[in-house]
């Protein structure tokens, strides 16, 4: 299961959907491409706005915020919602509430 945890700037984002084989995934490869969309969007903007890490996990840390920077970062949040209501055998988002 992908694990998704939203904690006040902080987004974590760790797991496998395992939805089917790694390289095959489709759940994955949704999560992944609107992380990095989202990701490379913002490092076009203002590269100082978050810092990202992907190692073990994808680590997004909200480091100021705009109103585009918000807009974009909620947008993430929304599609990972979107999906996650889809699969919700496949994917856990936990927004801190």
């Amino acid at each position: 299961m992908i694990n998704i945890k939203i904690k006040n700037d902080l987004i974590r984002i760790d797991g496998h959907a395992k939805y089917d084989e790694v390289g095959k995934d489709i759940v994955c490869a949704s999560v992944s491409s609107i992380v990095y969309t989202t990701i490379n969007g913002i490092f076009n903007i203002d590269q100082d706005a978050i810092s990202f890490k992907d190692e073990k996990r994808m680590e997004i840390k909200i480091k100021h915020h705009s109103e585009v920077i918000d807009i974009l970062i909620q947008n993430m949040l929304d599609l990972l919602d979107d999906l996650a209501k889809q699969y919700p055998k496949n994917i856990n988002l936990d927004k801190g509430e």
